[in-house]
């Protein structure tokens, strides 16, 4: 039924509105007028992490689904919620500092991989 994609793809809307919500309170703090996307150096990293966040989001969820569909739901079910971790260890990282999000960033990269890959297998193999 797919419960573990379904729920992961909510919790992945969860770590955008929370990204989403820090580049809102930094463009506050630091008086960072719309639609100006530089200024001071902590709101230019939220703002980072946020638009980091929706580029590997538009990768990431296609992923899930294929791996889920495809291959093995319950593998793919356990790298999405590494890609979570992972994702808000980068967002967290990257605020406080930005050499910070390194390890957050491989995380998800290493669980984004894991899924196309099994996603490839799982096509591939089915089309034979």
């Amino acid at each position: 039924m797919y419960l573990q994609a379904a729920l992961i793809t909510a919790l992945t809307t969860i770590v955008i509105t929370i990204a989403m919500y820090f580049v809102g309170r930094a463009r506050g703090k630091y008086q960072i007028k719309a639609p100006a996307i530089t200024g001071h150096p902590d709101f230019e990293r939220a703002f980072r992490a946020h638009q980091n966040t929706l580029e590997q989001a538009i990768m990431f969820l296609p992923l899930l689904w294929l791996a889920s569909i495809y291959c093995n739901e319950q593998y793919a079910a356990y790298l999405g919620y590494a890609w979570l971790l992972g994702r808000l260890w980068y967002v967290f990282g990257y605020i406080a500092e930005a050499g910070k999000r390194s390890m957050g960033f491989t995380i998800g990269a290493i669980a984004q991989l894991g899924l196309l890959g099994m996603s490839l297998w799982g096509i591939i193999s089915k089309m034979m």
